[in-house]
């Protein structure tokens, strides 16, 4: 709310080019500093820009087009206190240029249509009233009536108190339109600067599919004055800046100035893809025959530079976008996931890394990732390669069981193609979580099973040191499993192992994955959920009863004799 929260954030200085920089004092020449965006190239401060120099900044040359541009406030409560509200509007418009607080309208962004919204801080704090509200729900409007993405800019102290609760009531009516936007299956940017506060951010502003912040930029619900007025609480600034934001997984990332126009311009090409391109056919090598034993393939998939989920990504995608959080508690380093380019097609990528085992957060974040994929369109790509979910008591305060089911679900009924890739090593609901999927790969030298062979010795013969006695058992092995029926295809690995040459086994898992995904986009979406249920109820032995009765009886006469 705006006369709390224009003194509870950081001071935010004027737009007008400074002659030193406020954080470090460095002296700046005011050419120079605009064509930094405002960002100090001493020691990286963001120094705000104005709503216009936003929309300039991002849309390309004579594209945007305003909407909402005659609207203007009212004076529905006849409110003068701190002064007569109507002399403060006519004020901040002559200080600022623009008639309100918001900018909204369609522009080209690199070439691909978007509506923009962009708020004035400068404008009585940026703070939401009725006419910022209607010019926010009008852009979302347009944006579904035209199928179009919203990349949002928040510069907000919140809900203006000058028109009570009509103001208040706007992040219902722009919470709605965001809504209406995103049933429509359209992607909503939202980038966070300083500061992004109240009811602007707690409405519209935290509403995107992807959350971005500014450098240092202070982001939160209330203001410290609201805080220490209510509760007598101190709440520290770096626990409102985008960093601390970003390590408890409430934003996806942190962008620098100079870099977020291309950024932007990645991720609505990765968001709104081409429909009409076709994967490429690849040639593949033959599937590989079984040579090795159980503990030797156990020995492979643990190799300490066997690898991992971000060489793959390096070496299998492209432009890959990595959008952290479950926007709930934290970001799991566990799992990696966002959004890339393969062969020149977006996907979803989400991966487990390797030795880490992933919290309930990790499962999370993954589910986001596959909503945002089944929103937009995009198949889904998973690796799989952890010993299984963490086992200790914070994750099960946290509600591992949960968020392993809450997976296996989702992935269930994605109307999208998802294609499922193990590895390493893939030990039970923890891998599984993820492994959900039409088509099932599986690394030659991966291994796959129920459960840790630790954990299965530990259990069935009281000590996980005599884990070597239960691996040929276990049927672990990428052909054991291709025989049972539990895997598709086995992907070729160079000989000695995928550590031996990385660049030789992430083309092989290229290829093979570029393959299924060809075949999977044929199908529609209800084919591609029908089939993928059928594909599971398919999976399992066991015997009806004449045949278990006659089978029990020939063993009792065997055991008889």
């Amino acid at each position: 709310v705006f006369e709390v929260e224009k003194s509870a954030v950081v001071e935010r200085e004027s737009t007008s080019p400074p002659q030193t920089c406020r954080k470090c004092d460095q002296v700046v020449d005011p050419g120079a500093f605009a064509a930094e965006l405002r960002v100090c190239t001493g020691c990286g401060y963001h120094s705000p820009l104005t709503a216009q120099e936003w929309v300039d900044h991002l849309a390309d040359q004579d594209s945007f087009r305003e909407i909402g541009k005659r609207l203007y406030s009212a004076d529905p409560l006849d409110f003068s206190v701190s002064g007569p509200y109507r002399d403060r509007l006519r004020e901040a418009e002559q200080r600022t240029g623009m008639h309100e607080a918001a900018l909204a309208g369609e522009a080209n962004l690199d070439g691909r249509p978007v509506v923009l919204v962009s708020l004035e801080f400068d404008f009585l704090g940026g703070t939401m009233g009725s006419v910022v509200g209607e010019k926010v729900a009008r852009a979302f409007r347009v944006a579904t009536r035209r199928r179009l993405p919203v990349v949002s800019i928040i510069a907000s102290g919140g809900a203006r108190i000058q028109e009570g609760m009509l103001a208040l009531m706007q992040m219902a009516k722009t919470a709605a339109a965001v809504a209406e936007h995103h049933a429509s299956q359209l992607p909503y940017i939202s980038v966070l600067t300083n500061p992004s506060f109240g009811g602007t951010f707690a409405s519209f502003g935290s509403l995107g599919d992807i959350l971005i912040g500014e450098p240092e930029a202070q982001i939160g619900f209330v203001g410290a004055r609201v805080v220490e007025g209510t509760i007598a609480e101190k709440i520290p600034k770096e626990q409102r800046q985008a960093e601390a934001l970003l390590e408890r997984g409430m934003i996806d990332m942190i962008v620098e100035r100079p870099y977020l126009r291309n950024q932007l311009a990645v991720l609505v090409s990765q968001l709104t893809p081409n429909r009409t391109d076709t994967w490429p056919t690849m040639r593949l090598a033959p599937t590989p025959k079984a040579t090795r034993t159980a503990d030797e393939v156990l020995a492979l998939a643990r190799n300490p530079s066997r690898p991992r989920a971000d060489d793959y990504v390096t070496r299998v995608f492209q432009a890959f976008s990595q959008l952290r959080g479950d926007r709930c508690y934290g970001d799991d380093p566990a799992i990696l996931g966002g959004v890339a380019y393969l062969q020149g097609h977006p996907v979803v990528l989400i991966a487990q890394c390797g030795q880490l085992m992933p919290m309930p957060e990790g499962y999370r974040k993954a589910q986001r990732l596959m909503r945002l994929a089944e929103k937009c369109s995009l198949p889904v790509v998973t690796l799989v390669d952890t010993r299984g979910a963490f086992p200790g008591l914070e994750a099960e305060r946290r509600g591992i069981a949960q968020a392993i089911g809450e997976s296996l679900g989702t992935l269930a009924r994605l109307p999208v193609p998802v294609v499922n890739v193990v590895i390493g090593e893939g030990g039970s609901g923890g891998a599984l979580a993820l492994g959900l999927a039409d088509v099932i790969l599986m690394q030659e030298n991966a291994i796959y099973s129920v459960i840790a062979p630790e954990g299965a010795a530990a259990i069935l013969l009281h000590d996980s040191a005599r884990s070597d006695e239960l691996l040929p058992a276990l049927k672990l092995r990428s052909h054991d499993l291709l025989e049972l029926g539990v895997i598709d295809d086995i992907v070729p690995e160079p000989p000695g192992g995928a550590h031996r040459d990385p660049d030789a086994a992430a083309r092989q898992v290229l290829e093979r994955v570029v393959d299924h995904l060809s075949r999977l986009s044929t199908l529609k979406p209800k084919k591609l959920i029908q089939q993928r249920a059928d594909r599971y109820r398919a999976i399992g032995a066991f015997e009806r009863g004449v045949v278990h009765r006659a089978r029990d009886i020939v063993a009792r006469i065997q055991k008889s004799q």
